[in-house]
């Protein structure tokens, strides 16, 4: 317990965790205690997507760390890439990352109308729309922004991360997190999804992604807190 304490000062603020574990627990209070199904669960955290790449952005254009020849900077000709290269780089993530985004959200969107069809000669799977509430989307969405702003000024800005991390660096900081995170909620949520699970399946994969969520934070933070300044932002 005392080594985790360690490890957990060194990387994270306390609101930025107190602010992610909130966040995380709405969908788990409402798939406990409103009816959320998995449609509505893997819509929210699609959006979470969305957010991450926004305050990516943020992060990208606030950074500055640019030193020659430290790893993961970018250079053109010998020279290391300016504050200057963000026009392009930005615009760059915006686009890759944007199509990433929409090809998630596309196969997302229209999980009810492949879910439904059910095996031959059944009378279809289990409706997914079912106790769908966009209300209850945009609640757990406004939290879930809440967090990773909280997040976004406290370990970023106020800890100062931007002072350590390349704006190239930090373009390609999401992914890896969010690959792993979301290929293990879609491919349960399918499970669930077709199996007609009980909610506590979905209790059971929401707690999951909480502890990986939480797990990811707090191991991103800690790298970015122990490299010089000028190096890559978190992977």
């Amino acid at each position: 317990m005392e080594r985790f304490l360690a490890w957990y000062r060194v990387t994270s603020s306390v609101g930025a965790v107190i602010a992610l574990v909130a966040a995380n627990a709405i969908p788990l209070l409402g798939v406990l205690f409103f009816g959320w199904n998995v449609w509505t669960i893997l819509i929210v955290y699609w959006l979470e997507n969305g957010i991450v790449g926004l305050f990516n952005i943020a992060k990208m254009a606030k950074a500055e760390g640019d030193f020659a020849g430290q790893p993961g900077s970018i250079t053109l000709n010998g020279r290391s890439v300016t504050s200057m290269a963000k026009l392009g780089l930005i615009p760059f993530f915006v686009m890759h990352y944007g199509i990433f985004w929409l090809v998630h959200g596309v196969f997302v969107l229209t999980l009810p109308v492949f879910g439904s069809m059910g095996p031959p000669g059944s009378d279809g799977g289990p409706d997914m729309t079912d106790g769908f509430r966009p209300v209850t989307i945009l609640v757990a969405v406004i939290a879930l922004t809440i967090s990773h702003a909280v997040s976004y000024w406290f370990n970023f800005v106020s800890a100062g991360e931007y002072r350590r991390v390349t704006a190239a660096g930090q373009m390609f900081a999401p992914y890896g997190r969010l690959v792993v995170l979301h290929i293990t909620i879609i491919l349960g949520g399918i499970a669930i999804a077709f199996t007609g699970a009980p909610a506590a399946a979905i209790a059971i994969l929401v707690g999951l992604k909480s502890l990986m969520d939480l797990g990811f934070h707090l191991a991103e933070h800690r790298k970015v807190a122990f490299v010089p300044p000028g190096t890559v932002g978190p992977a």
